[in-house]
């Protein structure tokens, strides 16, 4: 979108929400597993439900599943942090506040980088999620029913600067940290049930500067949805600021095959009323806690890919694979088999010659046999060549006044006459000695 038939360059920042999958709560020892709850309501407790007189206390292994969340972003840790209040009032937020951290996050100043340019992360920061809304027909009635199970889940938000510039380098930039957090193991990151959700803060700038206004996308859940809106907003937006107009500072809604919808005026940090909450002290990340999380710190996608590579795989595959558990495991077990075979059995699997459930012995059996059976005697192949040059000395001329294209003829030809059985690289090597 800064192409030179467009007047505007699209200005956007990310939020990214992350369900951290630990076994309690963030505040208190809840199950936390609102998905798999029989029942509504179940995994509650006076703390949870915001009963007055009821203090939280922090879950320390979402704090490191934070921080760790923070460090796969490249992003510096705090040494001291906390948590704050923010104000607000709505049914799925019992307190009237919701848990969070407003100037003092875990983590900061990170970098993504994509194949666009770089993406500046501000922030990682540790909540808590709200309970879930169901909108649903009671007795005739329309009515919202809520569900408690989600409230007070361990919940990351990632930050970014406004530094993605079009919906090809968002949904790149989307995608690479869902396979970093999924890499890490923290999350399952399924959009489809809510445990990953985004939001996208857009303006339009005629200079590149950042305008006095952002449009707030909410409660997105798909990349394509993200991307969309991104498309949608810079075209309504610039209807507007053609006018002469500045685009409404607002939070909106996406619905398929509609766009962007206005939902209410947007809000700023002073109508959420941060301040400390009185009732959790500071956080202290000292450096021998650091290192301990540090030290759970697994091979990332990137480096996982570039491995890949190095052992002989094509880097479009390596990509593939590495963002598919049981192709990684197939692949790995072919490392430690026979890694001469790596490449193929890569190229195999991608391109879903196999199954991802076939048992790598078996497959590496298969080939060997297959292998066996080649024909790669020269006293065999080259008469059945002849023959071909014989019957098509048209072509040999044409490959001999420069028309090389003609060898794919020959080799396929003999391909056909073996049943396949011919060994490609011997086939070749004799065609080309016998036309030249």
């Amino acid at each position: 979108m800064n192409s030179s038939k467009n007047k505007y360059q699209l200005i956007c920042g990310a939020e990214i929400h992350v369900e951290l999958n630990t076994k309690s709560k963030m505040f208190c020892g809840c199950k936390n597993d609102p998905f798999g709850a029989d029942k509504p309501n179940i995994y509650t407790c006076p703390v949870c439900l915001g009963m007055p007189g009821a203090l939280p206390v922090p879950n320390k292994k979402a704090i490191e599943d934070c921080i760790l969340i923070g460090l796969a972003l490249s992003c510096k840790i705090a040494s001291v942090s906390k948590f704050d209040r923010k104000h607000y009032f709505y049914p799925d937020l019992p307190k009237g506040y919701q848990i969070s951290q407003y100037d003092e996050p875990l983590c900061y100043d990170g970098l993504v980088e994509t194949s666009y340019g770089p993406v500046r992360i501000t922030r990682v920061h540790m909540e808590e999620d709200t309970a879930k809304m169901h909108h649903a027909v009671v007795d005739g009635k329309k009515v919202s029913l809520i569900d408690f199970n989600r409230s007070s889940v361990p919940l990351v938000e990632i930050v970014t600067e406004p530094d993605i510039k079009s919906p090809e380098q968002a949904k790149e930039f989307l995608k690479k940290v869902r396979d970093i957090i999924r890499a890490l193991g923290v999350s399952s990151c399924d959009m489809e049930k809510g445990s990953m959700r985004l939001e996208a803060n857009i303006s339009l700038s005629s200079d590149g500067n950042l305008p006095n206004y952002k449009v707030e996308i909410k409660n997105i859940n798909s990349f394509r949805f993200f991307a969309n809106s991104l498309e949608f907003e810079y075209k309504r937006q610039s209807d507007i600021l053609d006018n002469g107009e500045t685009p409404v500072q607002e939070t909106r809604g996406y619905r398929d095959g509609r766009g962007t919808v206005s939902q209410r005026k947007k809000e700023g940090a002073a109508d959420y009323r941060y301040f400390p909450d009185p009732d959790i002290p500071p956080l202290v990340v000292d450096d021998i806690w650091l290192s301990s999380i540090k030290s759970r710190l697994p091979k990332l996608p990137d480096q996982i890919a570039a491995d890949l590579v190095k052992a002989g795989v094509i880097e479009s595959a390596a990509k593939i694979i590495v963002n598919n558990p049981d192709y990684f495991s197939f692949i790995t077990a072919i490392l430690t088999l026979e890694p001469s075979m790596v490449k193929i059995a890569a190229n195999d699997l991608v391109n879903k010659k196999i199954d991802v459930n076939t048992i790598p012995e078996q497959y590496l059996k298969a080939k060997k046999a297959k292998a066996d059976d080649k024909i790669t005697d020269e006293t065999i192949l080259k008469p059945i060549i002849e023959k071909l040059m014989t019957e098509n000395q048209a072509l040999v001329e044409q490959y001999k006044a420069g028309k090389t294209g003609v060898l794919g003829f020959f080799v396929g030809n003999v391909m056909k006459a073996t049943s396949g059985k011919a060994d490609a690289r011997v086939a070749n090597k004799l065609i080309l000695s016998l036309l030249n």
